[in-house]
Protein backbone atom coordinates (compact mmCIF):
# COMPACT_ATOMS: atom_id res chain seq x y z
CA UNK A 1 0.00 0.00 0.00
CA UNK A 2 1.38 3.37 -1.04
CA UNK A 3 1.69 5.93 1.73
CA UNK A 4 2.56 9.57 1.18
CA UNK A 5 3.31 12.17 3.81
CA UNK A 6 3.78 15.79 2.76
CA UNK A 7 5.24 18.40 5.10
CA UNK A 8 6.88 21.80 5.16
CA UNK A 9 3.93 24.07 4.56
CA UNK A 10 3.15 27.12 6.65
CA UNK A 11 2.13 30.74 6.74
CA UNK A 12 4.61 33.18 5.22
CA UNK A 13 4.77 36.70 3.84
CA UNK A 14 5.11 37.59 0.18
CA UNK A 15 8.67 37.07 -1.00
CA UNK A 16 9.58 34.47 1.59
CA UNK A 17 10.51 30.84 0.99
CA UNK A 18 9.37 27.38 1.99
CA UNK A 19 10.66 23.90 1.29
CA UNK A 20 8.11 21.15 0.96
CA UNK A 21 8.97 17.50 1.47
CA UNK A 22 7.15 14.33 0.54
CA UNK A 23 8.10 10.92 1.86
CA UNK A 24 6.69 8.02 -0.14
CA UNK A 25 6.58 4.41 0.98
CA UNK A 26 5.10 1.26 -0.46
CA UNK A 27 6.61 1.49 -3.92
CA UNK A 28 9.96 1.74 -5.63
CA UNK A 29 10.19 5.52 -5.85
CA UNK A 30 13.20 5.38 -8.11
CA UNK A 31 11.09 3.74 -10.83
CA UNK A 32 8.55 6.55 -10.98
CA UNK A 33 8.27 10.06 -12.28
CA UNK A 34 6.97 12.27 -9.47
CA UNK A 35 5.13 15.54 -9.25
CA UNK A 36 3.65 18.25 -7.08
CA UNK A 37 0.10 19.42 -7.56
CA UNK A 38 -1.84 22.06 -5.69
CA UNK A 39 -5.39 23.14 -5.09
CA UNK A 40 -6.27 26.64 -4.06
CA UNK A 41 -9.55 27.41 -2.32
CA UNK A 42 -12.38 27.38 -4.83
CA UNK A 43 -10.13 26.39 -7.72
CA UNK A 44 -9.35 23.23 -9.65
CA UNK A 45 -6.40 21.05 -8.82
CA UNK A 46 -3.42 21.60 -11.11
CA UNK A 47 0.14 20.52 -11.69
CA UNK A 48 2.94 22.61 -10.24
CA UNK A 49 6.03 20.67 -11.19
CA UNK A 50 7.13 17.20 -12.25
CA UNK A 51 10.43 15.35 -12.28
CA UNK A 52 11.48 12.24 -14.15
CA UNK A 53 12.55 9.12 -12.27
CA UNK A 54 16.22 9.88 -12.82
CA UNK A 55 15.92 13.52 -11.93
CA UNK A 56 17.25 14.47 -15.34
CA UNK A 57 14.20 16.40 -16.54
CA UNK A 58 11.99 18.79 -14.61
CA UNK A 59 9.05 20.84 -15.82
CA UNK A 60 7.14 23.64 -14.15
CA UNK A 61 3.85 25.42 -14.48
CA UNK A 62 4.35 28.83 -16.07
CA UNK A 63 3.19 30.51 -12.88
CA UNK A 64 6.09 29.10 -10.83
CA UNK A 65 8.96 28.99 -13.35
CA UNK A 66 12.06 30.64 -12.02
CA UNK A 67 10.78 30.57 -8.43
CA UNK A 68 10.23 26.89 -7.61
CA UNK A 69 12.71 24.02 -7.85
CA UNK A 70 11.78 20.35 -7.68
CA UNK A 71 14.26 17.69 -6.60
CA UNK A 72 14.30 14.17 -5.34
CA UNK A 73 16.30 11.82 -3.16
CA UNK A 74 15.53 8.31 -4.34
CA UNK A 75 17.67 6.73 -1.66
CA UNK A 76 15.39 8.25 0.97
CA UNK A 77 12.15 8.01 -1.03
CA UNK A 78 11.69 11.76 -0.77
CA UNK A 79 10.52 14.47 -3.16
CA UNK A 80 11.15 18.14 -2.49
CA UNK A 81 9.81 21.46 -3.70
CA UNK A 82 11.84 24.56 -2.93
CA UNK A 83 9.56 27.57 -3.23
CA UNK A 84 11.15 31.02 -3.34
CA UNK A 85 9.67 34.47 -3.86
CA UNK A 86 6.28 33.24 -2.77
CA UNK A 87 3.20 35.16 -3.86
CA UNK A 88 -0.32 35.24 -2.41
CA UNK A 89 -1.53 33.35 -5.50
CA UNK A 90 0.66 30.41 -4.40
CA UNK A 91 -1.68 29.88 -1.46
CA UNK A 92 -3.00 26.33 -1.74
CA UNK A 93 -2.78 22.82 -0.38
CA UNK A 94 0.15 21.06 -2.01
CA UNK A 95 0.20 17.34 -2.70
CA UNK A 96 2.82 15.07 -4.19
CA UNK A 97 1.87 12.35 -6.60
CA UNK A 98 3.35 9.44 -8.48
CA UNK A 99 0.62 9.84 -11.11
CA UNK A 100 3.01 11.20 -13.70
CA UNK A 101 3.02 8.99 -16.79
CA UNK A 102 5.12 11.54 -18.64
CA UNK A 103 6.66 14.73 -17.28
CA UNK A 104 5.50 16.81 -20.23
CA UNK A 105 3.36 19.83 -21.06
CA UNK A 106 0.32 17.57 -21.29
CA UNK A 107 0.63 16.65 -17.61
CA UNK A 108 -0.02 20.25 -16.63
CA UNK A 109 -3.34 20.21 -18.48
CA UNK A 110 -4.69 17.48 -16.26
CA UNK A 111 -7.18 18.23 -13.52
CA UNK A 112 -7.58 14.72 -12.12
CA UNK A 113 -4.72 13.04 -10.30
CA UNK A 114 -4.22 10.13 -7.98
CA UNK A 115 -2.59 11.01 -4.70
CA UNK A 116 -2.49 9.50 -1.32
CA UNK A 117 -1.32 12.16 1.11
CA UNK A 118 -3.27 14.71 3.10
CA UNK A 119 -1.24 17.51 1.59
CA UNK A 120 0.49 20.42 3.24
CA UNK A 121 -1.04 23.88 3.36
CA UNK A 122 0.79 26.97 2.19
CA UNK A 123 -0.58 30.40 3.02
CA UNK A 124 1.12 33.46 1.58
CA UNK A 125 -0.02 36.84 2.79
CA UNK A 126 0.69 40.18 1.21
Amino acid sequence: QVQVVESGGGSVQRGESLRLSCVISGLAVGDHHLGWIRQAPGKERGGVSCLTWSGALANYADSVKGRFTISRDNANNTLYLQMNSLKPEDTAVYYCTTDVSACSAAWFKRRIFNYWGLGTRVDVSS
